[in-house]
């Protein structure tokens, strides 16, 4: 215990070390930069509304922590996810792949797609007489990609696990936007007993998308007619974020088990509406619990992105998201996982389903 508190102690330094070497020009970053990332994947984390740090173990850890990653039960795993968000309108997807290098160590790549079809482009809808050509309407995409590669190992210390990612960023809005990002994320994990611990940092040294424009001179002229700014090439950055989890095991009997999560999501990029909130740091909460009968069949659920409102009259309540999840295991083979979220106000029940599935192999069996 001593150990896990100087490494905690250790982590919290080296981030509040990288947010005071940030330049000024970085001070007032977008606070939602690539917030993409910030959904999650694998239906069994979002039924426990995100709470996912300390006991990820396949996978889906070179999203979550990749320290995760060398607790891998094959040789090979598999994942993938989809999931719609906005009555259909947005389309979420993930895909990933692990693998065992040796006893010690394990390597992961992870591929990360949101985006949005199908968009009307209206600019060119007036010619230069005047009228309406509706058949100048054309369509085009926004989309957000994340491509993670993912490596993990073992402590030779008992319980001790860590891993890092590098991350690249690719963002398009049809053809008139492009962005390339790059970033890194480094984890920990540690296990006591029953008792579960991890951290994660990501974006340790900020990530940074280079926006480029490709507009052409009738887009600017619509731009300056509506009122918009014209774009313009820019550096957008992401800055660092530190999550904290802890987890309990307990063992109910007859075959019945449970786990307690809890994270705190750090942000340093600004006061946020969030259940801990102050300037430049805020503290996002995020509980789940896992139930779970001979490891056959598991229901989850979870509360998160808690918030104060402001209603009509100026009367403050407090929101927060609900989600829940069910998971079935054929064989230590199959991972089957469904999870209900929550993505709006609990009272308007704005709901989105989210399945995954999970393969294990070995190589002999592929042989």
């Amino acid at each position: 215990m001593v150990y896990l508190i100087f490494l905690v102690k250790r982590v919290v330094i080296i981030f509040v070390f990288i947010i005071a070497l940030l330049p000024p020009l970085m001070a007032q970053p977008p606070k939602y930069s690539n917030e993409f990332l910030a959904i999650g994947v694998g239906a069994r984390a979002l039924g426990m509304s995100n709470a996912n740090v300390a006991i990820v173990n396949d996978v889906t850890s070179s999203y979550w922590n990749p320290a995760g990653l060398s607790l891998l039960s094959h040789d090979w795993q598999v994942a993938g996810m989809h999931s719609e968000y906005f009555a259909g309108i947005a389309k979420y997807d993930y895909m990933g792949v692990a693998t065992k290098i040796d006893e010690n160590t394990t390597a992961g790549f992870s591929i990360i797609r949101f985006g949005v079809d199908d968009i009307p482009n209206t600019t060119e809808l007036i010619g230069s007489d005047g009228r309406f050509h509706y058949d100048m309407i054309t369509t085009f995409s926004a989309v957000d990609y994340a491509f993670l590669f993912s490596i993990s190992g073992k402590s030779s210390v008992k319980g001790l696990r860590y891993g890092g990612n590098v991350k690249i960023i690719y963002r398009r809005i049809g053809d008139f936007a492009r962005a390339y990002g790059f970033g890194f994320d480094l984890g920990v994990q540690y296990d006591l007993k029953k008792w579960k611990f991890g951290a994660v940092g990501k974006d340790i040294t900020s990530t940074f998308n280079a926006w480029s424009f490709d507009i052409s001179e009738k887009m600017k002229d619509v731009f300056i007619s509506t009122n918009n700014d014209i774009p313009e090439n820019s550096l957008e950055v992401t800055l660092p974020r530190l999550i904290l989890g802890v987890s309990r095991e307990f063992d109910l009997g007859k075959g019945f088990s449970s786990i307690a999560n809890i994270d705190f999501d750090v942000t340093f990029d600004g006061k946020r509406n969030v259940l801990i909130k102050s300037d430049p740091i805020s503290v996002d909460p995020r509980i789940g619990l896992e139930f779970g009968y001979k490891h056959f069949v598991f229901f989850r659920a979870g509360v998160g992105n808690i918030q104060n409102e402001i209603e009509f009259g100026g009367k403050t309540t407090t929101s927060f998201q609900p989600n829940i999840g069910v998971g079935i295991v054929i064989k230590n083979l199959v991972f089957i996982d469904y999870a209900l979220t929550d993505i709006g106000d609990q009272s308007i029940a704005l709901y989105s389903n989210v399945f995954s599935l999970k393969f294990n192999f070995n190589r002999k069996a592929s042989l």
